[in-house]
C-alpha cells in the first residue's frame, strides 16, 4: 500500500521539494536605498548616513526620533536604547542594501553617457568593496524589457557586469539585479536566457546570476485569463528570482489612482501586497514594499511629519510581515531603523521566551508549534541581522549559535546539541 501511495503522490513531493523549499536563511535587508547612477561613489552609503545625522542634530537630536516614531507608552528608558543603537546604526552599516538606478530615477540619456555611467558604476562598486565602504548589498536597477527600453537596459547591465568582474575577478555574493516593470511570465523567461547567456560569456558559474523582479503592473497581479501572474513569475523565475519589489507609485497610477491618494497604505496596495505575499510564501523568495515620496525636507514641521509618516509606513509593513521597504533620501534612514528596531525590540523578549519553552517542550499559556517555532527563529535572526539584537546575548540567552538558530528557523526542529 505504501509503496503505491508513494508512487501516487511522488509528483507532489517533487513539487514541494522544487517549487516550496522554504527559508534558505539568506540575510535579508530591511531597506534598498535608491541612488541615480549619476551620482553614485563608493563612498555613497557613508555620506548618507552622514547626512542623516546631520538632519537628526538640526531637529534636536535621536530623542526626536524615538518620540515620533515610537509609541508614546513605551518607557523612556526604552526610547533612548533604541535611540543609542540606531545611532550605531547610523554611524556603521547606514545602509544594507544599495541600488544604483539606471531606470526611473536616472531617466534617459544618449548610449555614450549612459554606457560611461555604467562603467563607472561598476568602478565606484570594486572600489567600495576594496574600500570596505561598500553595503552588505549592491547592484543596479536597469531599463525593463519592454520593447522601446530593452536593448539599452541589456547593454548597460552587461557593460556593468562585464566591468565588475573584470575588476574584482569575480561576481562578488553581495551583487544585486533589478528588474523593473515586469508584465509578463514571458519577460522572465527571457529575463532567464539573458543571464544564462552573460554567465557564459563572463565565464561565471551557471545560475549565479539571480535578479529581483519589480511588480508594478497590475498584470502581475491579475492576469486577462484570471490568474494570478505573478505567482507563475516566481516559479518561472527557475531559482534565479531572489526577490520581489512592489512599486508603489507606477502600480498605483496603473489603476487610476488619483496622485494625491497613491500610498503604500492604499486598499488597492494592501490588495496587491497580499496577493505577491501569498505567492512568495515558502518559496524562498523574499519580498519588499515600496517607498513613499513624501520626503523629510524643508522646515521642522514638515520633517517632522515626512519622519512620523514614514516611521508609521514601516512598521505597519512590518506588521503585515513585508520586512523590506525603499528609502529614496538619506533624511529617511532615522525613520526606517528607528521603527524596524522597535517592531524587532518590542516582541523580542517574548519570542525568546516562547521559543525557549518549545525547545524544553514546557507548557505555558501559549501552545507552540514546528511552524510557530520556524516563525519565531526567523524573528530572532532578523533582529540580529539588521542590529537590533545583540548576537551574543541571544545565544547565551537560548543557548543556540547562529547556525543551529538557522536550523531551527529552517526546519522547526530542535537541533541536537540543544536537546
Amino acid at each position: 500500500m505504501f509503496h503505491q501511495l508513494n508512487q501516487t503522490l511522488a509528483a507532489t513531493d517533487a513539487l514541494l521539494a522544487s517549487a516550496y523549499p522554504g527559508d534558505d536563511g539568506r540575510r535579508q535587508a530591511v531597506h534598498t536605498a535608491y541612488v541615480p547612477a549619476d551620482q553614485f561613489s563608493f563612498d555613497t552609503a557613508q555620506h548618507w548616513g552622514q547626512e542623516a545625522l546631520n538632519t537628526v542634530r538640526q531637529q534636536g537630536g535621536m530623542s526626536q526620533i524615538a518620540e515620533l516614531a515610537v509609541d508614546s507608552t513605551a518607557d523612556p528608558e526604552y526610547r533612548d536604547q533604541l535611540a543609542t543603537l540606531v545611532e550605531r546604526k547610523l554611524t556603521n552599516e547606514p545602509v544594507e542594501d544599495l541600488r544604483i538606478d539606471f531606470e526611473d530615477g536616472y531617466g534617459r540619456r544618449n548610449d555614450a553617457e549612459e554606457d560611461q555611467h555604467a562603467t563607472a558604476a561598476a568602478q565606484q562598486v570594486a572600489k567600495a568593496l576594496q574600500e570596505g565602504t561598500a553595503p552588505p548589498f549592491i547592484g543596479i536597477r536597469f531599463k525593463c524589457l519592454e520593447a522601446d527600453l530593452r536593448v539599452r537596459g541589456l547593454r548597460t547591465l552587461e557593460r556593468y557586469l562585464a566591468t565588475l568582474t573584470e575588476l574584482t575577478g569575480e561576481l562578488p555574493p553581495s551583487t544585486m539585479l533589478t528588474l523593473p516593470k515586469v508584465t509578463t511570465v514571458d519577460q522572465v523567461k527571457a529575463m532567464n536566457d539573458v543571464t544564462a547567456a552573460l554567465e557564459s560569456g563572463l565565464g561565471l558559474a551557471e545560475g549565479v546570476l539571480r535578479y529581483e523582479v519589480q511588480v508594478e503592473t497590475p498584470q502581475l497581479i491579475i492576469s486577462a485569463d484570471g490568474r494570478s501572474t505573478v505567482a507563475d513569475v516566481v516559479h518561472a523565475g527557475q531559482g534565479r528570482i531572489s526577490s520581489l519589489h512592489y512599486g508603489t507609485y507606477d502600480y498605483s497610477a496603473s489603476l487610476g489612482i488619483a496622485a494625491a491618494y497613491q500610498s503604500m497604505e492604499h486598499p488597492a496596495a494592501d490588495f496587491a501586497k497580499n496577493v505577491v505575499l501569498t505567492a512568495v510564501a515558502e518559496t524562498g523568495v523574499h519580498f519588499s514594499d515600496g517607498s513613499t515620496n513624501i520626503l523629510p525636507v524643508g522646515d521642522p514641521e514638515q520633517v517632522r511629519d515626512a519622519w512620523q509618516l514614514h516611521a508609521r509606513l514601516v512598521g505597519r509593513h512590518l506588521r503585515r510581515g513585508i520586512y523590506q521597504g525603499w528609502d529614496m533620501h538619506p533624511a529617511q534612514l532615522p525613520t526606517r531603523f528607528m521603527a524596524t528596531f522597535d517592531f524587532f525590540n518590542r516582541s523580542l523578549a517574548s519570542a525568546v521566551d516562547r521559543l525557549e519553552r518549545y525547545m524544553r517542550t514546557e507548557h505555558s499559556g501559549i501552545m507552540d508549534e514546528p511552524a510557530t517555532a520556524k516563525a519565531l527563529a526567523r524573528y530572532i535572526l532578523r533582529s540580529i541581522a539588521c542590529g537590533a539584537a545583540d548576537p551574543t546575548q541571544m545565544q547565551h540567552r537560548i543557548g543556540l549559535d547562529r547556525l543551529a538558530l538557522q536550523h531551527l528557523a529552517s526546519t522547526g526542529l530542535v537541533p541536537e546539541s540543544a536537546s
